[in-house]
């Protein structure tokens, strides 16, 4: 492999160039003896090359990480050595760039430095949590039960995401087809029945007249009124990329009818999956919260978990500054409790984050069954209303010519 260099001579000068080394432990030996001392050292990409173009658009799923968890566990209880098994898993992976990562993890091990550290390099595909959990591993032993346990943690999550996006695809495509029906109505069919109308100098019915006007302001005003809702989304799309404005939305998120009890019970049963591995793996509390922490994707359980933590430092616990939080509800307040007080907080977590994600994924079930009648029900209700106005407009003009 090609490492791209700046340095300074032993005169002062600084210097830049190429090196070519099987690993960037190598590569900075390699400018150590030859007296450089080294400010910076990447590995070098040409600028049109094949493999930049391969690593920009190439993405490591969830599934694919899950997976090669459950391998590495498997390789491992086999009795097969940690290079070996890299090797396996590198010859028979299709993955450009999981090929690149297992190249790079492999020369580290080979280079002496353990699993974690090697994981370390790869922050984007392995997070916190899994790298200190085989860390402890590493240190207590029992790496394939630790792989397992990420794994199973990992695939809970998956499975909880997906359930949740499924329950937003239906609504998300019905009012999508339900703005294209109304426009192609608004814009086209009510201006031709408009003129048609107008022509035949025909007294309306008020709705018919309500809803040709409203065509005819919305035609005249299409690119203001555009304009103006872009703004809004764009603006709002702005604020929420803010650390305040994300933590509102967040917040708002969460006390949402349904949807937010829906996203308060993931985020609770994640931040318990996250402590009771972790605790399980031999971590102080110290060390867990800021993983959990780190863990949570909504800002207002950041803010929650933060203050949990403070008060935890102070010598409170766990469940006590838990309870002073409505984010926390009150049988992960109580399990926590009884897992302090007896010992078994990875037990009694694990029951709650089970309990949660029943519940969530129960919830999820009645929720997407309760949106398809009723976005059946409000677009037939807007094409109807439509077709109705038109209909009876064509009434009163047939009873007033008969």
């Amino acid at each position: 492999m090609e490492y791209q260099y700046i340095a300074y001579r032993e005169g002062g000068e600084m210097v830049k160039g190429r090196v070519a080394a099987i690993t960037e432990e190598a590569a900075l030996s390699m400018l150590d003896y030859a007296g450089y001392r080294v400010v910076n050292l990447k590995t070098f990409i040409p600028m049109f090359s094949l493999e930049k173009i391969r690593l920009r658009f190439a993405k490591i799923k969830p599934a694919e990480i899950i997976l090669f968890y459950r391998q590495l566990a498997l390789l491992l209880e086999s009795g097969m050595d940690i290079v070996t098994a890299f090797e396996i898993l590198r010859i028979q992976t299709t993955s450009y760039l999981w090929k690149k990562i297992f190249r790079e993890i492999i020369a580290d091990l080979r280079a002496g430095n353990p699993l974690s550290k090697a994981l370390d390099k790869h922050p984007t595909v392995f997070s916190p949590l899994a790298r200190q959990s085989l860390r402890v591993g590493e240190q207590a032993g029992g790496m394939e039960s630790i792989l397992r346990q990420m794994a199973d943690h990992m695939q809970r999550e998956s499975t909880t995401s997906k359930s949740i996006k499924s329950a937003l695809t239906y609504p998300i495509i019905a009012v999508i087809a339900t703005i294209i029906v109304v426009g192609v109505l608004v814009g086209f069919v009510l201006p031709a029945f408009g003129k048609l109308y107008a022509s035949l100098g025909t007294e309306l019915p008020a709705l018919t007249r309500f809803l040709i006007d409203s065509s005819t302001a919305l035609q005249k005003y299409m690119l203001p009124i555009t304009g103006v809702i872009v703004a809004i989304v764009l603006g709002a799309a702005a604020y929420i990329r803010t650390p305040g404005g994300k933590f509102k939305f967040d917040t708002l998120a969460l006390k949402l009818p349904v949807f937010g009890r829906i996203m308060q019970l993931k985020e609770l049963s994640r931040c318990c999956r996250s402590i009771s591995l972790l605790f399980r793996a031999g971590l102080p509390l110290t060390e867990i919260m800021p993983l959990t922490i780190s863990s949570a994707s909504n800002k207002a359980m950041v803010k929650a978990l933060s203050d949990v933590q403070d008060s935890m430092l102070k010598g409170e616990g766990l469940s006590k500054p838990m309870a002073r939080n409505d984010l926390f509800l009150p049988m992960m307040v109580q399990m926590v409790k009884v897992g302090e007080e007896t010992g078994n907080l990875d037990v009694t977590l694990t029951a709650v984050a089970e309990s949660y994600e029943t519940e969530a994924k129960d919830k999820t079930d009645s929720m997407i069954a309760m949106i398809q009648p009723n976005m059946t029900i409000a677009i037939g209700g807007v094409i109807g209303l439509i077709a109705l106005s038109m209909v009876s407009a064509m009434y009163s003009i047939y009873g007033k010519a008969f």
